[in-house]
């Protein structure tokens, strides 16, 4: 007969197993490995903007050469969108989203290396930059 200690240790056991298989399958691959297409361990603005273009052509749904806040899909905020777009017409061309892309890329440079490592991914520009990329 089990115990009612050695039932109490087994189910918690049991839970801490469970909150670390969920914490394993939860984690988000790196956006590094995602976009060093070169696997120097850092992604450069070449790097950045070639991904970038790639997203930008599978969001371009309509094949109208732009994308609309309903095509960013939350990538941008209707501020960010408007800061980004010159014409003021409410769209991003290719050359309008790799310049949004380019600032966030310097944003989140902060060292001016050129490159954006694992750990300035993890800040808030690299994160906002991120979002510009998948």
């Amino acid at each position: 007969m089990i115990s009612r200690r050695n039932a109490i240790v087994t189910a918690i056991t049991g839970l801490a197993g469970l909150r670390a298989t969920r914490a394993a399958f939860a984690k988000k691959p790196s956006p590094v490995a995602l976009f060093d297409t070169d696997n120097d361990g850092t992604v450069d603005l070449a790097e950045a903007k070639k991904t970038a273009s790639d997203l930008f052509d599978k969001l371009d749904h309509d094949k109208d050469g732009t994308l609309d806040i309903k095509e960013l899909q939350g990538r941008l905020s209707r501020k960010d969108l408007s800061a980004a777009d010159p014409d003021n017409d409410k769209t991003l061309t290719k050359d309008e989203y790799l310049a949004a892309v380019e600032k966030r890329f310097k944003a989140a440079d902060p060292d001016n290396d050129g490159t954006v490592s694992a750990a300035e991914f993890r800040t808030a520009s690299g994160q906002a930059l991120a979002r510009l990329l998948h």
